[in-house]
């Protein structure tokens, strides 16, 4: 039997179910639903405590939740690419400006202008910016957010990428833009439980056997894609399913009754060469007995599957929900409140009882209210009495915060690192937040570890996939295009490199402030400080570095014409024998910022002047 057949898919997909139903007590698909409502606030799920009863609720789940994801997906994250085998001196660097410069004019670049390495080192760099143009079209900041989400409710986070031949591009592969370039990629955020491992003990998912994807899909799709597939005459044996068991999440198991969907499964696995050195990753479709869509080659040679784990587990594909472990303490947590505030509610209003005997109207409990009763005076006494409510032990109020706290607190997320405290020592409440998000540092490098895996695999998909396109670049010259021939750089290994950046408004002040005493010291000009300034703080930036390098170009021809040798940092500015009198040329707030620095950097702007 096959790989690629549908029977053999079916049989791999029953075994993968059982290996995810047989995982902890619950198996994986009740857990992860048992998780998804405790994060989601429905705590008291399925519990017989009557209808009058208040079931409060203080979630902790999701405050220990968003605090993480929020401290590990909120920096911000730039990729770098390089080739392995392929130097990268300064020189090799201002050479390779000065080409992106040229190209980005609009000017030819001359083949001879650049070696070898550099060509590659030019191209490297301009996957890096388009790296940012990608992650732009797909939203890849609310995929991350997905995937945390998913990594932290199910322990394990998927982002499946694919290449979707139905994208218009924009671009056309003739000067006559009569040619339209069609086909790029897409990226989708999978549940785990949508996600079947072929060896479940082995972590590395590039080392699998093959990789399993199941979607629930409406039947008329379906038949539609196998027409696209030319198997329409196939379209007849689909039948619709309700195989929801399996889905993730509680609204997962609900369809419309008259919905008419089935399980597609998506099989991706590797096809060796006869010497067994070399390989291809293949897909295949299938709908219960039915090929969906044929084997064909994908063209890559990695699997298009980058995989977060929250917390991992020895020989185990699949990683572990921190929620499984804080469901007890939230348990008792909220039984605890509710104990509490039922008690005071008792002693507050006690429970009344009344002798339906001799009263025989309604007892309201209003303010006020006049109750008729008949009978002897010590029927009246015995007529309506309150029940004596337990005592209430203070000690309560004290297990209630402890259990909060030390939940809290054994989970990372301590008053000061979530912002409970009072301002007082500032010096000191940094300490104690750095010190509780150290231990975050691994959940952090596995989130980073999985950014690298997606722009690994993105960059695959661009050599493999692209052939000759015009890559979108946008950096300091604006946007402009570079001509790309995939084919050329097939045979790279090419390394991807994650930078970070300070997270938050609190990085943004800090840049802002030593921008400001960079300018007010000298040490950069007024061009290199708007360059620099952080996204969104100045209205339309880009406009006033026009304005601005056009002004200085200007004043540069004027200065030409006039004989006069510029500045770097003035342009169209006069030389002169005595320093201070180029001083006197500045704009005034230039002469005041000069007039604000201490004496040793007055001197070193004069004599950098009086060169």
């Amino acid at each position: 039997m096959k790989w690629y057949e549908p029977e053999t898919i079916a049989r791999e997909l029953e075994q993968g179910k059982s290996f995810k139903a047989n995982l902890s007590d619950r198996g994986m698909y009740e857990q992860n639903r048992m998780n998804e409502r405790f994060f989601v606030g429905d705590q008291w799920y399925g519990a017989q405590c009557g209808q009058d009863r208040p079931l409060l609720m203080h979630n902790v789940i999701k405050r220990i939740g968003d605090y993480k994801m929020s401290m590990v997906g909120s920096a911000s994250i730039s990729v770098s690419y390089s080739a392995d085998g392929v130097p990268c001196t300064v020189l090799d660097k201002e050479r390779v400006t000065e080409a992106r410069d040229l190209l980005a004019s609009g000017n030819p670049m001359d083949e001879t202008m650049l070696t070898d390495s550099e060509r590659i080192n030019l191209i490297m760099g301009a996957l890096s910016d388009y790296f940012r143009t990608t992650a732009e079209r797909l939203k890849f900041d609310d995929l991350k957010t997905a995937v945390l989400k998913n990594a932290y409710i199910g322990g394990t986070g998927v982002l499946y990428t694919y290449w979707d031949e139905r994208v218009q591009t924009g671009l056309y592969a003739d000067e006559s833009r009569t040619a339209a370039i069609r086909g790029d990629i897409r990226s989708e955020v999978l549940p785990i439980e949508n996600v079947y491992f072929g060896d479940p003990n082995l972590e590395d998912v590039q080392e699998q056997p093959y990789i399993l994807l199941t979607r629930r899909r409406l039947l008329c799709d379906i038949k539609r894609e196998m027409q696209r597939n030319r198997r329409g005459a196939l379209a007849e044996e689909l039948r619709p399913d309700e195989n929801t068991g399996e889905e993730a999440g509680d609204r997962g198991q609900q369809e419309p009754t008259d919905t008419k969907k089935a399980t597609v499964v998506t099989k991706l696995y590797k096809e060796w060469d006869n010497d067994g050195e070399s390989y291809r990753v293949m897909a295949v479709e299938a709908c219960g007995k039915v090929t969906v869509r044929a084997a064909w080659d994908t063209g890559l040679r990695v699997y298009p599957l980058a995989v977060m784990r929250w917390e991992t587990r020895l020989n185990c594909a699949y990683g572990d929900s921190e929620i499984t472990h804080l469901i007890p303490n939230q348990i008792a947590i909220n039984r605890a409140n509710t104990a509490a505030a039922w008690a005071v509610m008792v002693s507050g209003v006690p429970i009344t009882v009344v002798n339906g005997d001799v009263v025989e109207g309604d007892i309201t409990n209003d303010p006020g209210q006049i109750i008729r009763v008949y009978g002897a005076g010590q029927e009246v006494q015995n007529a309506i009495h309150h029940v004596t409510p337990p005592s209430f032990s203070p000690q309560f109020d004290n297990l209630i915060g402890n259990l909060i706290n030390n939940t809290l607190t054994q989970a990372g997320a301590n008053d000061a690192a979530l912002g409970d405290v009072a301002p007082d020592n500032t010096s000191a409440i940094i300490a104690v937040r750095e010190a509780a998000t150290l231990p975050m540092q691994m959940l952090q490098n596995r989130f980073y570890s999985f950014i690298e895996d997606v722009a690994r695999i993105w960059a695959e998909f661009w050599v493999q996939k692209y052939g000759r396109r015009k890559l979108r670049i946008s950096d300091k010259n604006g946007d402009w295009y570079m001509d790309f021939d995939g084919k050329q750089y097939q045979n790279l290994l090419i390394h991807t490199k994650v930078d970070v950046g300070a997270a938050g408004i609190w990085s943004e002040t800090q840049t802002l402030r030593t921008l400001d005493a960079l300018l007010a010291a000298g040490i950069i000009t007024p061009m290199q400080y708007l360059e620099r300034v952080p996204k969104g703080v100045i209205p339309d930036l880009n406009g006033l570095l026009r304005d601005n390098r056009e002004q200085a170009a200007q004043a540069q021809a004027e200065a030409s014409q006039q004989g006069m040798n510029p500045t770097s940092d003035q342009p169209g500015m006069q030389t002169s024998a005595d320093p201070y009198a180029v001083i006197g040329q500045l704009p005034e707030e230039y002469q005041q910022q000069f007039a604000a620095m201490t004496p040793e950097q007055q001197q070193q702007v004069l004599a950098y002047i009086g060169q």
